[in-house]
């Protein structure tokens, strides 16, 4: 296996890129060249800053993935708060990809083992079953 795969199973790479992508979908918008932009609450600093923090964070998650509460609920605070600072939150693609993906890396687990189906739980309650009672005339 190579090494970005091993890099990347272990952190929460979806998220993380998720808030990348949100971030920097802001602040392209705020940057963009449209006649029409949608310019609400307050402009200047703000509109600039939480997209930064977003795409920051969403760095952060990816490479220190020991801090991705504190980076996740952080990062799903500028999202939305992008609402009122960044064009609707960069036309609200860039919200929504700032929450899915600071969501998914607050949800994410290290080192969880991979879920087994019903079929395969109910197979082994039925072997481990078998096994602690066995049936008469077989030996134990």
């Amino acid at each position: 296996m190579n090494r970005f795969q091993d890099w990347k199973r272990h952190r929460p790479f979806a998220g993380g890129v998720l808030l990348v992508l949100g971030g920097a979908e802001i602040l392209l918008t705020m940057k963009a060249p449209l006649p029409v932009l949608l310019r609400i609450g307050m402009q200047g600093l703000a509109g600039y800053l939480l997209p930064s923090v977003m795409l920051l964070c969403g760095l952060l998650i990816l490479f220190n993935p020991s801090q991705r509460l504190f980076y996740s609920i952080i990062g799903v605070l500028c999202s939305l708060g992008s609402w009122v600072t960044s064009n609707i939150g960069g036309f609200v693609i860039g919200l929504l990809l700032g929450v899915t993906g600071s969501c998914m890396a607050f949800g994410w687990v290290p080192d969880q083992e991979p879920r087994r189906s019903r079929r395969q739980r109910r197979k082994d309650a039925l072997a481990d079953k078998a096994m602690t009672f066995p049936h008469r005339g077989e030996p134990a």
